[in-house]
């Protein structure tokens, strides 16, 4: 099972920017999918970015296209998300969460997909 922990959450104003990264400890997969997704009080689960770590291939949300960045080191222990441009309604949880699947599919964008999930970090953007 892989463990995983999220950090660099925060409060900041609109415009400004933030990274979070998840660390994953424990078995790492040989090739898989690994995503970032968010939840606001009173929403449901949202998927935010993916990134294949086979190939490097990325994958966003419409909303977060142009701002958002998902990347991992070379090391496959880390992933990032910086973010930018932050807008109000980025405000949520975020989780990172790690998939078995050799690679990000069009089912990325499901819970389901994923196996293993970091407990979140809450980040705040005031207007």
């Amino acid at each position: 099972q892989v463990q995983l922990v999220e950090s660099g959450g925060g409060s900041v104003q609109a415009g400004g920017s933030l990274r979070l990264s998840c660390l994953a400890s424990g078995y790492t997969y040989s090739s898989n999918c690994m995503g970032w997704f968010r939840q606001a009080p009173g929403k449901g689960r949202e998927a935010v970015a993916a990134i294949s770590l086979g190939d490097s291939r990325t994958i966003y949300t419409n909303s977060v296209k142009g701002r958002f960045t998902v990347s991992r080191d070379s090391a496959r222990t880390t992933l990032y998300l910086q973010m930018n441009s932050l807008k109000p309604e980025d405000s949520a949880m975020y989780y990172c969460a790690a998939s078995p699947s050799y690679a990000c599919s069009e089912d990325w964008v499901r819970s389901s997909f994923y196996s293993d999930w970091g407990r979140g970090t809450q980040v705040t953007v005031s207007s």
